[in-house]
C-alpha cells in the first residue's frame, strides 16, 4: 500500500516538469555586453518552475481504531417542566379484610315512672311526683324531686300520660328547666279521658326535664289511684352529642 503512495507521488512529480529544451548555461538570461555584437537570449525556458506536492488525503485513511475509554460523565442539567398526568391505571385486585376495631361504646339513658296519686293545683305551681319506677338506667331520673337530670348531653324524646278529673279542668306542662316546652291540656267534662303528649328535647348536660302542674287560678287536677297507674312519664336518648369511644 506504501509503495503505491510513493509511486503516485513521484508521478505527480513528473507530470509538474515542463519538457526539456535546448541546453542553456545558468547566465544566458543575462544581456550580452554592449559592444560584443552577440545576440541577446532568445525567450523560453529561463527560470526553475515552482513545484507543490499534492497528497490526497482520502487515500490515506486508515483501518477503524478502537474504542476510547469513556469519558467522565457531565454535570445534571436544569430540571425540566413536569410532564402531563399518565392515563389512569386499571383498578387493582381487592385486598385483604382488616382486623375488626374496636367496638364502639354506645351509650344509653332512658326512664319511665309512674304515679298512683291524684294531684290538685294549690296557690303556686307543683312538680309531679311519681312514686313508681318501670325503668331508671344510671339513676338518671330523681324520684325524689320528679326530674330527668342530663348526663348524656344530647337528643332526648319525651312522653307524658294523665288521666283527668270529672268536671276538673287539666292543665300541665312539659318543661326543660323553667322553660315550658310542651302543653297537656283538657277541658272540664262530665266525664273523665287519657290525655297524651310528646315532643323531643336536645339537651346539654345538667339540663333538667320535668311536669309541671298548673297554679289554683284555674281549678285542675290529674286523676290516678292505688290500684293502676293513670299517669306515666317517660322519657330516652336518641342520639349522643359525642358518640363514646
Amino acid at each position: 500500500m506504501l509503495g503505491v503512495l510513493l509511486l503516485l507521488s513521484l508521478i505527480s512529480l513528473v507530470a509538474l516538469v515542463p519538457p526539456p529544451g535546448p541546453c542553456r548555461q545558468c547566465c544566458d538570461h543575462l544581456e550580452p555586453p554592449e559592444g560584443s555584437g552577440a545576440q541577446p537570449p532568445i525567450g523560453g525556458f529561463n527560470h526553475v518552475p515552482e513545484v507543490r506536492t499534492y497528497i490526497n488525503m482520502t487515500i490515506l485513511k486508515g483501518d477503524k481504531g478502537d474504542r476510547g475509554d469513556r469519558g467522565t460523565p457531565g454535570k445534571p442539567g436544569h430540571i425540566g417542566p413536569p410532564g402531563s398526568i399518565g392515563p389512569m391505571g386499571s383498578k387493582g385486585s381487592k385486598g385483604q379484610a382488616g382486623p375488626p376495631g374496636d367496638p364502639c361504646k354506645i351509650q344509653y339513658s332512658a326512664f319511665s315512672v309512674g304515679r298512683r296519686k291524684s294531684l290538685h293545683s294549690l296557690e303556686s305551681y307543683q312538680a309531679l311526683v311519681f312514686d313508681t319506677v318501670f325503668v331508671n338506667l344510671e339513676e338518671h331520673f330523681d324520684m325524689f324531686t320528679g326530674k330527668f337530670i342530663c348526663r348524656i348531653p344530647g337528643i332526648y324524646y319525651f312522653n307524658v300520660n294523665i288521666h283527668t278529673w270529672n268536671f276538673k279542668e287539666t292543665y300541665l306542662h312539659i318543661m326543660q328547666n323553667e322553660a315550658e316546652k310542651a302543653i297537656v291540656y283538657a277541658q272540664p267534662s262530665d266525664r273523665s279521658i287519657m290525655q297524651s303528649q310528646s315532643v323531643m328535647l336536645e339537651l346539654d348536660l345538667s339540663h333538667e326535664v320535668w311536669i309541671r302542674l298548673y297554679k289554683r287560678e284555674r281549678e285542675n287536677a290529674v286523676y290516678s289511684d292505688d290500684v293502676d297507674v293513670y299517669i306515666t312519664f317517660n322519657g330516652y336518648l336518641i342520639k349522643a352529642s359525642v358518640e363514646g369511644k
